[in-house]
């Protein structure tokens, strides 16, 4: 579905990447231009300005879209490519999560800054299991609530924060399902970590 669903949106904006191929933009300065707008998200978060916030990661969003898309069609995937756009998804989920830890320790809510920290702890978690089993040369992608779901459901969360109480669910949703997840992950890691050729502990 994920798949599909970055397809479908790389199709949309093919003219755009066409316009940034032509004017010889790198990925890599797409890549970068979407961490600050994230960044920038992060500080609206801390704020309380969460529809603004909401909207501005949705644009940041397209960004993030953008930098696979426009180095395929350069040909210039890299390595360190790669290796930058996984450390801006980090930095930028990670400035989320803190902004919102600012915002309600400064509200004095004990409550939702504790569940924000442990969003955070968790978002790191799964990319960590991901990176180590990727460190032996197992492949542990696999879960039911990877970035894209978590930024969606916090995005979810901001935007109709006035409605009803919707960033205590939003955070609620992600924190029980992202430790589903790294559930998910090390099983996966146990059963691959026991075929034939695999690397043991360090």
């Amino acid at each position: 579905m994920r798949d599909k669903l970055k397809g479908i949106s790389e199709g949309i904006l093919v003219p755009v990447i066409a316009l940034l191929n032509a004017l010889g933009l790198s990925p890599n300065a797409v890549t970068i231009t979407g961490m600050l707008i994230n960044l920038a998200a992060a500080f609206l978060i801390a704020k309380g300005m969460f529809l603004a916030a909401g909207i501005t990661i949705l644009f940041a969003g397209v960004f993030d879209m953008l930098d696979g898309a426009l180095a395929r069609k350069m040909k210039k995937q890299t390595k360190f490519g790669g290796f930058l756009d996984s450390t801006t998804d980090r930095i930028s989920e990670g400035a989320f999560y803190f902004g919102l830890i600012y915002y309600y320790l400064k509200a004095g809510n004990g409550n939702l800054t504790m569940l924000s920290y442990i969003v955070m702890f968790l978002s790191f978690l799964i990319s960590y299991i991901r990176a180590r089993a990727g460190s032996l040369q197992i492949n542990a992608e696999e879960g039911i609530y990877t970035r894209t779901e978590r930024i969606l459901t916090l995005v979810l969360g901001l935007l109709f924060y006035r409605i009803f109480d919707s960033l205590l669910w939003a955070l609620g949703i992600i924190a029980v399902l992202s430790a589903v997840t790294v559930v998910q992950r090390i099983y996966v890691v146990y059963i691959r970590a026991k075929k034939p050729g695999k690397s043991k502990r360090n």
